[in-house]
């Protein structure tokens, strides 16, 4: 079996990111040391693995797992699995996390993960075999007082069972807080879909547009450039 691999494309998540902290910090005042503590990732693991395919043939996989900041409590993020993943978008995406967790006001910080496959071209026994070598790979920085991990893009409840068990393999004990979304949760694999689809509903009303003409993504939507906040209807700025 030949597994689709590409590489790391380029990315513009983390500019992106970056732009919306210097914004907000701007606005809040922040002082050039707290800027410069924000804007780095506190850690990032390059992980880089064989596992054994269906046909005894071994393929060689990159993973990722980023912390961008632990002083509000353990990191928490979600894993995904897609080929686009990239490690200046794991960093973003670790950043968004904790600006979400400080937000709503929870003891967490900001990480994500990511390992670059297509999970749809991997057999349920490959899955099952990456999955728990990536869980063995980043074990070394996850846990209940450190980084949780949870179900994103391409991922679901059975790898965060995987990884679960993994982790308690390694341990000797059952370690159930290790990561979140596990089996049982039937609801939360609706909760990203069904959040893009009420922020792409929301920027719609907002400028009289139709669904259709806007997107949206679980970390923000988006409206015709007509409509961009600060800009009247019609201006072309």
């Amino acid at each position: 079996m030949v597994v689709e691999t590409q590489a790391e494309p380029a990315s513009d998540a983390l500019k992106t990111a970056l732009a919306q902290f210097d914004a907000a910090a701007d606005r809040l005042g922040l002082d050039d040391g707290m800027r410069k503590v924000l804007r780095h990732c506190k850690r990032e693991l390059a992980v880089h693995f064989p596992v054994r395919m269906d046909n005894g043939n071994i393929d060689e996989f990159t993973g990722y797992r980023v912390q961008h900041n632990l002083a509000r409590g353990p990191a928490k993020g979600g894993l995904r699995y897609n080929l686009n993943v990239s490690l200046d978008e794991v960093r973003a995406l670790a950043m968004w996390m904790t600006w979400k967790s400080a937000v709503v006001n929870i003891p967490y910080g900001g990480a994500k993960g990511g390992v670059i496959v297509n999970p749809k071209q991997l057999s349920p026994r490959e899955l099952e075999n990456l999955t728990r070598r990536y869980a063995t790979e980043i074990s070394i920085i996850i846990g209940p007082n450190e980084d949780i991990p949870a179900p994103d893009m391409g991922t679901d409840a059975q790898v965060m069972a995987w990884m679960m068990d993994t982790i308690s393999m390694h341990l000797g004990y059952t370690e159930a807080g290790v990561v979140t979304g596990k089996a049982g949760r039937r609801r939360r694999a609706a909760a990203c879909s069904t959040s893009c689809r009420r922020r792409r509903d929301s920027s719609a009303s907002r400028c009289k547009a139709r669904p259709s003409q806007c997107r949206a993504s679980a970390a923000s939507a988006r409206w015709p450039r007509s409509c961009w906040p600060g800009r009247a209807p019609g201006s072309s700025r």
